[in-house]
């Protein structure tokens, strides 16, 4: 008996294995930005991507903000060319981590999603940190 899960047959071993790797080329997860933020050498910049006022309620400790249409060229000469680009936005139901990436790719920089984005960061247990200021 098939269904929606079974019509279409998994991949073969050899495929899956080739898939699932270079997926880790692509993204990241909360847990192991968590663990990352906490070395003093963290080796990536972590981009919150959303707008300021989700930013200010709340976001990752040591993210900067940077809505993903404001991703240009000149709001990244504060980093090397190389420098890897964390992104992240409100969660697996937002596009705005894949619009970033997609900003940062054009602009030749590495870049990585945070899968999961502020809700998988909730999800695993960690803190959010709030900001006040005025424009």
């Amino acid at each position: 008996m098939t269904n929606n899960v079974t019509a279409v047959p998994a991949a073969n071993s050899s495929d899956a294995l080739t898939h699932f790797e270079k997926q880790f080329e692509f993204e990241t997860d909360c847990w192991d930005t968590h663990d990352a933020l906490q070395q003093e050498d963290k080796g990536f910049v972590l981009l919150d991507v959303r707008n300021k006022a989700l930013y200010n309620a709340g976001h990752v400790p040591g993210a900067v903000h940077l809505p993903h249409g404001k991703i240009v060229a000149s709001k990244l000469k504060a980093w090397d060319e190389d420098m890897l680009f964390v992104v992240y936005c409100a969660g697996p139901h937002c596009n705005g981590a894949a619009k970033a990436a997609v900003r940062l790719a054009k602009l030749g920089r590495p870049v990585k999603i945070m899968a999961g984005g502020i809700t998988g960061w909730i999800d695993e247990g960690f803190a959010l940190t709030t900001i006040n200021y005025k424009d």
